[in-house]
């Protein structure tokens, strides 16, 4: 396997894995790209893709540079151990299927751990899935030394009437819970 940064290149297999795992609607291509320019600060691109050995995309995580990224009302900054303006976001990881448990995800979140300090940010923020398979995302994003900040009711109902998500669980009215977590570099 190989972790090397996403690009141009990757976006088609991104989106179609991101709809396959998160649900129908959930990325396009205006949004994976405008996601790597979020990553993207100095010249640095936190977000990153995890090949096989058949060049084919397995796993990707998008992470946004601090002060790039906007803080909205599911956001709790008051709580968060460093200024906002120091503040990465971990957007979103997808791991195929058949891929999972293997550890791609705790690599790909090294790969922007390391790309976001360069960058300049001192911690990272993520809304978490609470209802993902077995909590899996939850687990994976605590074991890496995420800590819960707060739990969010809905927080992608709006997606569903605005966007026309479709959640893996939900459908087209999502009642899921996010887990704010921040993670410390």
């Amino acid at each position: 396997m190989i972790i090397t940064q996403l690009r141009s290149e990757h976006f088609e297999a991104v989106v179609k894995l991101a709809n396959q795992v998160h649900g129908e609607n959930y990325l396009d291509m205006q949004g994976i790209k405008k996601m790597v320019e979020a990553g993207t600060k100095f010249e640095i691109n936190a977000c990153f893709v995890a090949l096989d050995e058949k060049n084919q995309l397995i796993g990707f995580r998008t992470s946004y540079a601090a002060k790039q990224w906007s803080i909205d009302k599911w956001c709790t900054p008051k709580a968060w151990p460093v200024l906002p303006s120091q503040m990465a976001y971990f957007k979103c990881i997808a791991v195929a299927p058949e891929a999972q448990g293997q550890g791609i995800g705790p690599k790909l979140l090294h790969a922007s751990v390391v790309a976001l300090r360069q960058q300049g940010a001192l911690a990272g923020v993520s809304h978490l899935w609470k209802q993902s398979p077995g909590g899996g995302a939850v687990k994976y994003f605590t074991k890496a030394g995420g800590k819960l900040v707060k739990t969010h009711n809905d927080r992608w109902l709006e997606n569903c009437i605005n966007d026309g998500y479709k959640c893996t669980l939900c459908g087209s009215e999502c009642h899921c819970q996010a887990a704010e977590m921040v993670l410390l570099f």
